[in-house]
């Protein structure tokens, strides 16, 4: 694990929607960590009965107190954002910061976000010797903004949230970005909801476990200050009124059984697939684990041209060399049910090549 200067390296902007973007409907998508299947009928159902109020201004207020009820938080704390992903336009734009760094690899938008607004980045590498696990005291003592993913996409791994309370300290903006936690049986090592570590800022996503990523809806958990400081920098209505019909009842009663439930399912699916994955160890192919999110990060030999003969097959996957930290030895798998990956392995087979 280590520190570096942030460079323009990296195509920060790459993301897993463009190995499908042009001729996505041939290819059998493992590029994009959404859930396949969704939305659900019922969320389809709610979000176009939604449509009738859209002569209305949007009014969040009925959905911010739905997630705020939901982390058992006041409201105060609580933001509505256009997607996650416009959360850390907000922090970049609005939190005044000297010192930023981001734990890497992750996704990388929180890094580009804090480049168009003007900062100068540093990065923690953390090492695939190391399993791609915190060392909390890698962060420079001097960082007054620190954001990492928990689950971090692309590795999969989830970090102890002790390791990740022990980055907090008095005048530090701690970011942790959890768009993947609702995917982990029980939320293990979540920090939303918590009010007692300083500085800390948690975001969440809808659009995930939903399906829900051409509607863009997550929101922030943080102190009020903060809360009020980002509400500042958003423009005027930024959340839709079909996305906050989204969030009321994404996090009600019914859709956090639904969604507990689709974190089991996927936990298996991701052993059926990590265990096929276990067959070609003797071709040089190993996937980071302990893996908790909906999606395996692979070192394999050759992978770009591993990922152009995949392509040719019908599958499109996550090139890895976007992501600073890793080279063009990686990629990134979504969890699919059993059939597709089975299919996906035999694929796989053909893709690496004579043995």
């Amino acid at each position: 694990m280590h520190t570096e200067p942030g460079d323009a390296g990296h195509d920060l902007r790459h993301h897993g929607d463009a190995e499908v973007r042009d001729d996505g409907s041939a290819l059998v998508d493992l590029a994009v960590n959404v859930r396949a299947d969704t939305p659900p009928a019922w969320l389809r159902e709610h979000i176009a009965a939604s449509l009738a109020g859209l002569a209305a201004y949007p009014d969040g207020r009925a959905a911010r107190a739905a997630v705020a009820a939901r982390h058992g938080l006041p409201v105060e704390r609580v933001l509505l954002t256009a997607g996650a992903a416009e959360a850390f336009v907000l922090l970049a734009r609005a939190l005044k910061v000297c010192r930023p760094v981001v734990v890497h690899p992750q996704f990388t938008e929180p890094e580009a976000a804090l480049r168009d607004a003007g900062h100068s980045v540093d990065r923690v590498l953390l090492r695939e010797a190391d399993g791609f696990r915190l060392d909390p005291a890698a962060v420079p003592e001097e960082a007054d903004l620190v954001v990492i993913g928990n689950p971090t996409n692309p590795t999969s791994v989830l970090h102890p949230a002790a390791d990740i309370v022990r980055l907090a300290r008095p005048g530090r903006t701690l970011v942790v970005d959890e768009a993947f936690m609702d995917a982990v049986p029980g939320e293990r090592e979540a920090l939303a909801g918590r009010t007692d570590v300083p500085g800390l800022v948690v975001l969440r996503s809808l659009t995930k476990t939903w399906g829900l990523a051409g509607l863009r809806i997550g929101y922030v958990l943080a102190d009020p200050e903060t809360v009020g400081e980002l509400e500042r920098a958003q423009p005027l209505w930024p959340v839709s009124t079909p996305a906050l019909a989204a969030a009321e009842v994404c996090v009600g009663t019914r859709a956090l059984a639904e969604a507990a439930h689709a974190a089991h399912r996927v936990a298996a699916d991701r052993a059926h697939l990590l265990a096929g994955l276990d067959r070609f160890a003797s071709r040089g192919v190993r996937a980071v684990g302990p893996a908790e999110g909906p999606f395996v990060l692979l070192r394999l030999p050759h992978a770009a041209a591993v990922r152009a003969r995949l392509r040719s097959l019908g599958y499109a996957v996550r090139r890895g060399d976007t992501f600073p930290g890793l080279d063009d030895g990686w990629l990134r798998l979504a969890v699919r049910d059993r059939e597709t990956t089975d299919r996906f392995l035999t694929a796989l087979a053909d893709a690496l090549g004579p043995h």
